[in-house]
């Protein structure tokens, strides 16, 4: 019988919403087992959160009992062997340091791998859509700006169009092709003001676009966040934290 190879456990923080933390699975496993062959799959400890509870707590502002709740996960995650752990959504990173100092593991940033692709394309300067705290606050946007990424964002019209459409569509699996022409002549704008390329700042937004159905470049920040966490499972790097 052949050895077996070892690999690491990821822990994902989901349900934020289930529809992306879906796509985390099927895409962390793909490139496990497309790296390795065979019937090898990445081990995952996956703790899905009650969404509707987020987004009370989202509405009334209170990040702090965000970041205690998803500490608390995140312990639950380690407890249970994750060697890494990764926080399925865009806007919860906000309580991102909270949940990092919780845990005595890695916590892979989801901006991490995005910006490295970025850097490695030679773009400096995106178009970004994500939720309207992703968009109008800058706990993610800074990060992109520190590494030496400008981020251009909707207008605010059109923060209201981008962030009506995940949490009352795609977060409850509505997919739109009206929607999908408003982002579409949301990024011709940003296009327009000089980005160079779109990221798809919410994990959900993959949902509604893909690479054929924009003019710029795309760089959907879940399946980076996916594949760079599938790649710390297969032990192929060390994850890195912001």
């Amino acid at each position: 019988m052949s050895d077996i190879i070892p690999l690491r456990t990821i822990g994902l923080l989901g349900g934020m919403s289930w529809e992306s933390s879906a796509l985390y699975y099927r895409d962390i496993n793909q490139h496990v087992r497309n790296t390795l062959g065979g019937l090898y799959s990445a081990p995952i400890v996956l703790d899905s959160v009650n969404f509707a509870q987020m987004d009370a707590w989202l509405r009334m502002g209170a990040w702090e009992h965000i970041a205690h709740h998803l500490s608390q996960r995140a312990q639950a995650l380690e407890g249970a062997g994750a060697h890494c752990i990764a926080i399925a959504t865009n806007t919860m990173h906000k309580v991102y340091a909270h949940i990092a100092a919780a845990v005595n593991v890695p916590v892979l940033h989801i901006a991490t791998p995005t910006i490295a692709q970025l850097r490695n394309a030679g773009i400096t300067r995106i178009a970004f859509l994500g939720t309207r705290y992703s968009m109008e606050q800058d706990f993610l946007t800074q990060v992109y700006r520190t590494a030496g990424v400008d981020v251009l964002v909707p207008n605010a019209s059109e923060r209201d169009v981008v962030h009506h459409v995940i949490f009352n569509e795609l977060c409850q699996g509505v997919v739109n092709d009206t929607s999908r022409k408003q982002y579409q002549t949301i990024i011709a704008s940003l296009a327009a003001q000089g980005a160079q390329a779109v990221v798809l700042g919410c994990t959900e937004i993959t949902l509604l676009l893909s690479a054929e159905d924009v003019s710029l470049p795309m760089f959907d920040t879940a399946a980076l966040h996916a594949r760079a966490l599938a790649d710390v499972a297969l032990m192929l790097n060390t994850p890195e934290v912001i």
